[in-house]
């Protein structure tokens, strides 16, 4: 039998191998084994890992606002070197590739309920993004065929934000969804689609409240979403702990195991300690302990720390800490940021009663979750420095408090942009690498070796994104 002949016996084996093996794998598909995840099983894997987009992108922009210094010197995110994000840029297309698989299922089964989480989840996870990167791909990013996307502009990202916001709200507010969402599988808010309305207006607020720097503000836009939002704390967008540990926490342990991590910025610690307001405030108990010197010490970012260790020599995040105990809730967006967004879009509208109302009202609310007594919470909002009256407030006033309350995260660097970092007693890091603050991020070294003909170049840190510019 000459090699020809053999080479079609041989396919026609083969032919018939194949054949009956994928009857045989037919015959034996376990149904207990599905290949498609049900969508209560999606609704789980997007809310969790939403949070922990905040977080991971938290632990960068923390070092950009000085919330947190390195403990080692001329570290590249203290001083506004190029760091590779490829991790955190992984994160947020991997959980927003579930959201459009989520969504996908929703219209398929008919869920207006998972379709409207999806689409708020879909503008949280895109409103994180374009604020660190600027244009990035979205338009042409999820069908999965096409694996160099076209970027689309920042501005048309913000814009679609809102659209998708606005869409989510419209399919949670109809109440005959065959599908519910499950209770606990929402990590978020247990299934409640009346709390995920008020998040996705909550968020629509933060988002339009961006645009302060344009034309096309609107202060009765930003006081209309905010007017639908958040009316207490308790309604706030979280991840409680008992359905994922607190990756601040995990940073506190590390701290303990001499991975070090973590260091309060020395810029935080003069903002609370009393130096540039006259009042000692009494939340930064609840943000790291005393020092073994029974004080509260900062590292300058970019100087590193002082000791070999953790010795108390300077303060850094513990789990007896409010935000990084094993047990503290992982924040997403808040009561308290709300107000404070209330009293910025009020004061710009010229509405001092309202602006002055809610800027106190953010402050208690902040200082009576985190757990500051009854006393120290009157006494700090009697000083002359916080109960400035509504004649005098402004927005120093207001973004001073805002930046207490923004705490680790990722708006904050948002806030700082908008507000030029103007904060009383802002140093920049020893040794930047720029001369004036950070104002953006380079794209990831993973979409310059994948997508490199689509990725923009970016000449310099410190040029300003879309939302940044007048």
């Amino acid at each position: 039998m000459n090699k020809k002949l053999l080479a079609y016996v041989a396919a026609g084996v083969l032919g018939v191998s194949l054949a009956g093996c994928e009857k045989f794998l037919d015959v034996n598909k376990d149904p207990n084994r599905p290949t498609t995840p049900p969508i209560n099983g999606l609704l789980a894997a997007t809310t969790q890992q939403s949070g922990l987009n905040v977080q991971r992108i938290g632990n960068t922009t923390s070092y950009y606002v000085q919330y947190l210094a390195s403990p080692n010197a001329a570290s590249a995110t203290d001083i506004y070197d190029r760091i590779d994000l490829s991790g955190t840029w992984r994160s947020l297309y991997d959980n927003m590739a579930d959201i459009y698989d989520m969504e996908k299922m929703a219209i398929s089964q008919g869920s207006s309920e998972h379709l409207g989480v999806a689409r708020v989840l879909m503008a949280l996870n895109m409103s994180m993004l374009y604020p660190v990167f600027g244009n990035a791909p979205y338009t042409q990013a999820f069908s999965g065929d096409n694996y160099t996307p076209a970027y689309d502009s920042e501005e048309s990202i913000h814009n679609k934000c809102i659209e998708l916001l606005d869409a989510g709200i419209a399919e949670l507010r109809k109440t005959t969804s065959p599908v519910r969402l499950g209770t606990t599988q929402d990590f978020i808010h247990g299934g409640n689609r009346t709390l995920w309305i008020r998040t996705a207006y909550a968020l629509k607020a933060r988002i339009l409240n961006r645009l302060s720097k344009k034309n096309s503000y609107s202060a009765a836009a930003v006081l209309s979403a905010v007017d639908s939002a958040y009316t207490t704390n308790t309604q706030d967008a979280r991840i409680a702990t008992f359905q994922v540990r607190n990756p601040w926490a995990a940073v506190a342990r590390n701290n303990a195991a001499l991975v070090l991590d973590g260091w309060i910025s020395d810029n935080l610690v003069k903002a609370m300690n009393g130096s540039r307001t006259g009042i000692f405030d009494p939340r930064l108990r609840r943000y790291t302990d005393t020092t073994r010197f029974g004080d509260y010490r900062g590292t300058p970012n970019g100087r590193g720390r002082i000791g070999t260790g953790t010795n108390r020599e300077e303060c850094y995040l513990t789990i007896n800490n409010y935000y990084s105990a094993d047990a503290a809730p992982l924040f997403i967006c808040t009561f308290e940021e709300i107000k404070m967004i209330e009293a910025e879009a009020a004061l710009r509208s010229n509405n001092r009663t309202r602006a002055y109302a809610a800027y106190l009202a953010a402050i208690t609310a902040h200082m009576t979750k985190v757990g500051v007594s009854a006393g120290d919470r009157s006494t700090y909002l009697a000083h002359s420095s916080v109960a400035v009256g509504e004649a005098n407030l402004t927005q120093a006033n207001i973004f001073r408090e805002k930046y207490i309350v923004m705490f680790l995260h990722p708006e904050a660097w948002v806030d700082a942009r908008r507000f030029d970092f103007a904060y009383s007693g802002w140093t920049p890091p020893v040794g930047a690498l720029l001369t004036e603050p950070i104002r953006r991020a380079d794209y990831p070294s993973s979409e310059a070796s994948r997508n490199n003909a689509n990725v923009p170049q970016v000449p310099s840190l410190a040029d300003r994104l879309w939302f940044d510019k007048p």
